[in-house]
């Protein structure tokens, strides 16, 4: 089913109307007078913001506006680490914001219609597992949220929406959507074909142009590449930025071979390394920036797919470490820990450079960075890594205790095959499903 990412995105609550204000008529001591201090000829002081209210847009008789795409906009901040863009691409991100916001509020107005409700004790759950995830209470996250230009209950309106469109398409489309035997043999089928070539997991960020246009959207994607190269979220910024049908879930064009891909991409995928970022791409009608989620062999063991069992020591330094000293530290740890005769004499070295050991079993491979995955692959038992650290933080190695190989896969995973072609058909009839709430709605700009 399709997903969508929550810090991505939100819609604010509904502005309330105001009553225009007219001319004063009456001399002040005739004014009305209330239980409050207010002077009969009121003053007001500060700046107004009359952006709060103003409309920028209704969507079947609803407001969105301008303070709603402002704080979509700091959410984006957010999950972007607070990566600041240019003022030209911000343009660009504000412009596609307010079309998200557009779709979000159709697919609420979908869902109310099939009244479907969402408890707020499910909302609350989601809100405070966002807060977790930035390490706050969820009074911390509200706080921090609104220091940021956004809000709990904006947040929490995302929340909502998000699950009542899912809620949604599992009534309306996942239940009445099948999956054919036959259309499992056929994948069954080229899979077993193609037995030991490469597969590619990718995620595509694309954006269209023209001859005329070429020069500046690869500009444009050289500097979504440079947000992304300091710590920007690759889904978050697909959403927001591809114009490619895979926007919804991020960019991600699940696992395909270089034969199924454009020759360009297809020929840079089969350099990439996992973690890998490469663009800007010319491909057929634009410009292209990849990422090498990961990469496999069809139905071939991937040392990658290991169990391991890891010892860490790990060695802190003194507040205030130069990274002169820290290096020099380093290089006298790496000394000591490279003759390290396997995990049994781990805790002793530790002891001696007055280090912590902390022992873990059964850690997937997968899930260390890949770096490291490259490393580990190619130890013996009983060997150490290099050191890695940070000056700041300090230095470790693992040692590699264990290491329960992958068997190697005989055959296609019938039910994954299945699951998969079963996901590609529910987003493909949600796509159509929202494209329809599009063309029959009434949307006014102002």
């Amino acid at each position: 089913m399709t997903k969508f990412s929550t810090m991505t995105g939100l819609i604010a609550l509904a502005a309330v109307g105001v009553t225009p204000v007219l001319a004063q008529t009456v001399a002040d001591s005739d004014v009305p007078t209330t239980s409050l201090n207010i002077p009969g000829n009121v003053q007001l002081f500060g700046d107004a913001k009359p952006n709060v209210y103003r409309p920028s847009a209704t969507v079947n008789g609803e407001i969105i506006t301008a303070t709603d795409i402002e704080q979509r906009m700091a959410l984006i901040r957010i999950a972007n680490n607070n990566a600041e863009l240019p003022p030209e691409e911000v343009q660009r991100l504000r412009s596609q914001v307010f079309s998200n916001l557009i779709d979000e509020k159709l697919q609420i107005q979908e869902a109310k219609a099939a009244e479907i409700t969402i408890d707020e004790n499910v909302v609350n759950q989601q809100f405070a597992r966002l807060a977790t995830r930035f390490k706050q209470t969820p009074e911390q996250f509200s706080t921090y949220l609104t220091s940021k230009g956004s809000s709990a209950a904006a947040v929490k309106q995302q929340i909502r929406g998000e699950f009542a469109w899912d809620r949604l398409l599992s009534r309306n489309i996942q239940s009445t959507t099948n999956v054919s035997t036959e259309e499992v043999k056929i994948v069954a089928d080229q899979m077993t074909g193609t037995k030991g070539q490469d597969e590619f997991h990718l995620g595509e960020i694309y954006l269209s142009s023209t001859p005329e246009t070429a020069a500046a959207v690869t500009e444009n994607a050289k500097k979504i590449i440079q947000a992304l190269q300091a710590g920007g979220s690759f889904a978050a910024y697909a959403r927001q930025f591809s114009e490619a049908s895979t926007a919804v879930v991020g960019g991600d064009l699940g696992w395909v071979k270089a034969g199924q891909l454009p020759g360009s991409m297809g020929e840079a995928a089969t350099q990439m390394a996992p973690g890998q970022l490469v663009g800007p791409i010319e491909v057929p009608g634009g410009i292209s920036i990849m990422l090498m989620i990961d990469r496999r062999q069809v139905l071939t063991a991937d040392p990658r797919d290991a169990i391991l069992s890891l010892k860490q020591i790990s060695l802190d330094f003194p507040a205030g470490t130069t990274p002169a000293k820290a290096s020099e530290l380093a290089g006298q740890f790496a000394e000591k820990t490279r003759g390290i005769a396997g995990c049994g004499a781990a805790d002793a070295v530790a002891q001696s450079l007055g280090a912590t050991v902390v022992s873990r079993d059964n850690i997937e491979m997968r899930a260390l960075p890949a770096p490291l995955q490259a490393t580990l692959a190619s130890l013996q038992i009983g060997q150490t890594t290099q050191p890695f650290g940070a000056a700041n933080e300090g230095v470790s190695v693992l040692v590699l205790c264990g290491r329960d190989m992958p068997q190697t896969a005989t055959a296609p995973n019938l039910e994954q095959i299945e699951q998969k072609l079963l996901e590609d058909k529910v987003n493909k009839r949600a796509q159509r499903y929202l494209r329809d709430l599009r063309r029959d709605a009434v949307i006014e700009y102002s």
